[in-house]
């Protein structure tokens, strides 16, 4: 990582140790996965309800002019579009560079910031970054750099978040400071009036994350057709699992800016997740199946639970009666369909949407009962409810100021509100199986919760993630 870069700056400024900051977690990124996920950060712009200040650095301006046009666009729905590169022949003087709110920032070619791939959009309602830095030469170690231009590796992260995102554009506009003093003092101007209209009000992330992931699948579709050579043909895996990795970190992503936006439950992804696999482990299941437990964990939150008028196919069984060979049909829930998008989700998906159905029959959405249930919906369900319960009694005590109750005491309390529906909304098995869980944590058993590396998500994929649970 190039000293004086501004990936380095906010790395260094996210060490262990800094208050209030938490250090970053980075990925190797080629280059197709880059161009498909600039693509679609930028195209939301185009539908944002607020315009955002948009900070971009191309490395060169040969980079820029292949995206000129399309930031003729990007201009006219933004409040400032800034775009740094070390200057090539014809960067200048392309008709989107002369728009008012267009400004081009040439870097000298010796500036580390030259060797950076980065897009910074901040707006009230619509924050979003990638932050990349090429590899040298020496990173590709004996092999040497890619002869092919999409094989191009990168080093860094991409995020929502809207704290880290302001902060990484005051470090860029420092770095612009010493170029062109006049812009950097207008962009700080334009940061502050940002940070002051931000009313919590922010974009449905669903839609955008979406986009990314339909760019990013095209752009699968994209190397099937130049992937014409055998030399290509060998790299061509690895490309899609940089592609299909960046999809599961879009999910992820969402699910941590939902996490964020609760301030009395910010950590409900990564304990839901250390429940359902801990009872998981309790009922012995194998470790295809913990694993798909803790990324249905980890997204829950995507599907709340919604009324919807679809409801089991014709013929399906209801609880009580005969059970029959026709699968049921799995409603449309709004928050579980953006993973729909991505085949290898599939069992994710419906997990998740069937969260909220109730062991007599009478929950949401598609009123299943007993085991028709899936067992994964069963086992989220209820360790979501435990946590959700868990911790509203820890925001409770802390504004009554009575947070030095023992964690013991929470836990057998929201335990009994998960007995009090126990046969009727929950499992039987499962809720005594939770309880043996909470015996076990009382007596001092450690369940290890630990915030995933999203930079990393397509470990938690496999292929049993793609399977179809009705059938």
């Amino acid at each position: 990582m190039l000293e004086g870069s501004i990936l380095h700056q906010l790395k260094e400024a996210h060490q262990p140790g800094q208050p209030g900051k938490r250090p970053l977690n980075f990925g190797v990124y080629y280059k197709n996965t880059l161009v498909a996920l600039c693509h679609a950060l930028e195209d939301c712009i185009l539908t944002s309800r607020t315009k955002p200040l948009v900070i971009t650095a191309f490395q060169r301006g040969k980079w820029y002019l292949q995206e000129a046009d399309r930031y003729a666009d990007i201009a006219d729905s933004s409040h400032q579009v800034v775009i740094m590169a070390a200057p090539d022949s014809g960067f200048a003087e392309h008709p989107t560079s002369q728009r008012a709110n267009v400004e081009l920032v040439n870097l000298d070619p010796s500036d580390p910031v030259a060797q950076e791939w980065h897009l910074m959009i901040l707006a009230p309602s619509y924050t979003a970054m990638v932050l990349c830095q090429e590899l040298s030469s020496d990173d590709y170690g004996k092999q040497g750099p890619p002869t092919q231009d999409l094989e191009r590796k990168f080093y860094g992260f991409w995020t929502f978040e809207a704290n880290l995102i302001q902060e990484t554009v005051e470090l860029t506009i420092d770095h612009i400071q010493r170029y062109n003093p006049e812009l950097a003092t207008r962009l700080s101007a334009q940061v502050q009036e940002i940070a002051a209209a931000q009313t919590g009000e922010r974009e449905d992330p669903g839609p955008i994350v979406s986009r990314v992931v339909d760019y990013l699948q095209s752009w699968q579709t994209n190397l099937n057709l130049v992937a014409q050579t055998d030399s290509f043909a060998l790299h061509q895996d690895i490309l899609d699992s940089n592609l299909v990795s960046n999809e599961v970190q879009a999910f992820l992503r969402m699910a941590q800016l939902t996490d964020q936006a609760d301030g009395t439950n910010p950590n409900a992804a990564s304990e839901v997740a250390a429940l359902v696999e801990a009872i998981g482990q309790l009922l012995d299941l194998p470790a295809w199946q913990l694993n798909r437990l803790r990324l249905a964990g980890l997204l829950h939150r995507l599907a709340p639970l919604q009324k919807t008028e679809t409801d089991l196919s014709p013929g399906s069984s209801r609880y009580g009666d005969a059970a029959t060979d026709v699968a049921p049909s799995c409603p449309l829930v709004p928050g579980a369909q953006v993973l729909r998008t991505m085949p290898q989700m599939r069992a994710i998906a419906t997990i998740i949407t069937h969260q909220t159905e109730h062991w007599n029959g009478t929950g949401q959405p598609a009123k299943l009962a007993g085991d028709e249930i899936p067992l994964e919906s069963r086992i989220l369900g209820l360790a979501a409810h435990f946590q959700q319960e868990l911790a509203t009694l820890r925001s409770a005590a802390t504004e009554t100021g009575k947070s030095s109750a023992p964690p013991e005491t929470w836990m057998t309390k929201a335990l009994e509100v998960c007995q009090q529906e126990q046969g009727d909304r929950w499992d039987p098995k499962l809720v005594d199986t939770l309880a043996l869980l909470v015996y076990g944590l009382q007596q001092g058993l450690n369940l290890s919760v630990n915030t995933p590396k999203i930079s990393a998500g397509l470990w938690l994929v496999d292929s049993h993630c793609g399977d179809d649970l009705f059938r």
